[in-house]
């Protein structure tokens, strides 16, 4: 029997023989045929005409939006630019993720995000768009991918408007075009969950490949930043041992399979790491005792939600170290215009949501979809609200895909029950209050388009009127609601967006949109609109490469340094007799004669300066071998948190040991020539 849906007619209920043995409620519809897309249709319905060309002007919007003048900010993230260069000469290099082809030491980081923009250098050559333009298909592959999650269980308008939002979120726009490892994380995170909502849908029948696949694409997270891969382990877990529509042993049992696959896919390198000796492979960045598991559990592990991070450099210019925290924190100005602009939205909708879905069947997808982008969003947000550890505004654009879902899916299952007043009610209300918000955010950018926000707040007020004049003017009305409160949602982020790939970003910390007031001018805060030197504020002229030269400059923490013409001469002069043409205290110091050279230059002490790698007794038996020609002074890294101090212990030895020599600005210590 055939059954059509129509206003008046609900779809009816499965028979209970369906993929669960449990009673299944489907969605009602709540207007008449052909109405507006965000209308929750099942996934597998027979999709409509204008679905394939708009999503492919979806992802083609997106992929010029992230590859228009992509090599704008040069090597972007010198940090990694110069380990991605190590790694397109060196395996060994590739394999650990060294800072140089030499393989003195890793950067701070797994290397899984290197691998990717290592071999696409490998195969293009070494550019900037060789480096940054794996980062920029990652973006569009994630929008394509959380679009076809969406669209299994529901319309096509909720999963472009999805897609749409994780496109338009401004640092989600800053991190897709930067060589941070965030790009590749998000990525993978996307997928994962994908997965483990295809695990949970009743037709599916290989439940555990697929939460296998989840499990594998958390482990190569894992590979990229560490713990954070994790966060989403809470909602993904919930999901499916609530959901799936299978015995509960069984859902347990795929559970572990996904652990297992988890463990596998990270854990084959750093068993690689932890079991080759430590003679046969570079120091562990970042770690004081040469030990991945140290990195992991301490400063990029518990260290980062304590504070408690040794050999650190930070806290200089503010009081609060790297901001304050609390729950207000992603509302914040050095936050807020980053990923804000459509939290309270998301947290409202997607609250809405599950109570729509509260009577439905133990193994509802859509609620399950609703739990694990749910779990995601606000497990993350608070990890990253209350830390009081290292905190960048960039590290937020891991909550732009599980904002972007909850948009889409909560928008449509509240418009699916339109004609109920409290549909249109809560739908001009959820406008009001972004638009209302969207003026606070751009307020705190007073000289940028400062026309923009008070046509955004008359938007939305427009919007908010018409769809509740909409039930009684008919579906004319609602379209044209419907269409301003869209309006009204995306100008404020498409703007901050726009406004973000229009402009270069340099350095270690970047920040996405226009520069905005109140924010705090120390470490995670205070700069907008990718200038370039890192941070703004007191106190940081050392950290952020202050001194400039003529010709070139010394870099710093956040900074690389500028070789200049006769500096990168004098290095590659019998450059092929040395393992390294030259030294220099701090990995962002050395990234930019190294980049300038594509020579191995030793990072002393790694990012921070503060690593005990190398040591000064194993610096001396490398320059009495004749393997480094020069060492460059640079400026100071700032104050350390308890880390090593073999770095500064060797620039005293070789400033009190070799001649100083002068070049374009910089000071050199030839390192084959001693005092007489």
């Amino acid at each position: 029997m055939t059954t059509t849906r129509t206003a008046a007619t609900p779809w009816p209920a499965a028979p209970a023989s369906a993929a669960s043995s449990e009673p299944v409620m489907q969605a009602p519809v709540g207007g008449p045929p052909g109405s507006p897309a965000l209308d929750a249709e099942p996934g597998h319905a027979a999709r409509p005409g204008w679905e394939r060309p708009a999503l492919v002007g979806l992802l083609v919007a997106t992929a010029v939006l992230y590859l228009w003048d992509l090599s704008a900010s040069g090597w972007a993230n010198s940090f990694y630019a110069a380990a991605v260069q190590a790694g397109s000469r060196s395996w060994t290099a590739f394999l650990y993720g060294a800072s140089d082809a030499a393989g003195s030491i890793t950067v701070d980081k797994p290397p899984a995000a290197l691998w990717v923009m290592a071999l696409s250098v490998r195969l293009f050559g070494l550019s900037s768009w060789a480096i940054l333009v794996p980062q920029a298909l990652m973006g569009v592959a994630g929008v394509s991918v959380l679009y076809a999650s969406v669209r299994r269980q529901l319309s096509a308008g909720a999963a472009l408007l999805a897609g749409a939002v994780l496109a338009l979120t401004p640092v989600a726009a800053l991190m897709f075009r930067f060589n941070n490892p965030d790009a590749l994380l998000v990525l993978l995170l996307v997928l994962a969950t994908a997965a483990t909502v295809r695990a949970v849908e009743p037709q599916t029948r290989r439940r555990a490949g697929w939460m296998a696949l989840a499990g594998a694409l958390v482990g190569f997270g894992f590979l990229t930043k560490q713990l954070q891969a994790f966060l989403v382990l809470p909602g993904l877990a919930a999901a499916y041992l609530w959901a799936a529509p299978v015995p509960l042993r069984r859902r347990v049992r795929d559970g572990f399979i996904a652990v297992g696959a988890m463990v596998l896919a990270g854990g084959w390198w750093v068993a690689l790491v932890e079991l080759v000796p430590a003679s046969s492979r570079p120091y562990i960045g970042g770690s004081q005792t040469n030990s991945f598991l140290d990195l992991t559990f301490g400063y990029n592990g518990f260290g980062r939600l304590t504070g408690d991070e040794t050999g650190s450099v930070g806290g200089v210019g503010q009081a609060g170290g790297w901001g304050a925290t609390g729950i207000a924190r992603m509302f914040g100005s050095d936050i807020g215009g980053q990923i804000a602009w459509l939290i309270p939205a998301a947290l409202v909708l997607g609250a809405v949501g599950l109570w729509l879905r509260r009577r439905f069947a133990r193994t509802d997808v859509v609620r399950a979809a609703l739990v694990v982008w749910g779990t995601w969003l606000v497990v993350t947000m608070l990890t990253f609200s209350l830390m009081a550890g290292i905190f960048h505004a960039y590290y937020t654009v891991a909550l732009a895909p599980a904002i972007a879902a909850l948009v889409g899916i909560g928008a449509s299952l509240v418009w699916t029950h339109r004609t109920r007043a409290w549909s249109l009610g809560l739908l001009a209300g959820v406008t009001l209050m972004t638009g209302a918000w969207s003026f606070v955010l751009l307020s705190r950018s007073p000289t940028w388009l400062p026309w923009l926000r008070w046509a955004v707040l008359v938007v939305a007020f427009a919007a908010a009127a018409t769809l509740l004049a909409g039930r009684w003017y008919g579906r004319g009305t609602l379209r044209a609601g419907l269409a301003l409160a869209l309006v009204a949602g995306f100008a404020g982020p498409a703007s901050s967006t726009l406004q973000t790939v229009s402009t270069a970003h340099t350095g270690s910390i970047v920040t996405a949109g226009p520069g905005v007031t109140g924010t705090s001018g120390g470490p995670g805060g205070g700069l907008r609109g990718g200038q370039r030197g890192g941070l703004a504020g007191p106190g940081f002229g050392l950290l952020t490469g202050g001194l400039g030269f003529a010709g070139g400059g010394l870099g710093g923490l956040l900074n690389s340094s500028r070789a200049s013409t006769e500096m990168t001469a004098l290095l590659l002069e019998d450059a092929d007799s040395y393992t390294w043409v030259a030294a220099m205290v701090g990995a962002n110091n050395a990234a930019g004669y190294q980049l300038a050279t594509q020579r191995s230059v030793m990072p002393l002490g790694g990012f921070n300066g503060s690593d005990p790698s190398p040591t000064p007794a194993q610096f001396k038996a490398d320059v009495a071998a004749g393997k480094i020609h020069y060492f460059i002074s640079g400026v100071g890294l700032g104050r350390s948190s308890g880390g090593s101090s073999a770095a500064s212990e060797i620039s005293t030895w070789v400033t009190s040991t070799f001649p100083a020599q002068k070049v374009a600005g910089a000071t050199v210590y030839d390192l084959t020539r001693p005092n007489a």
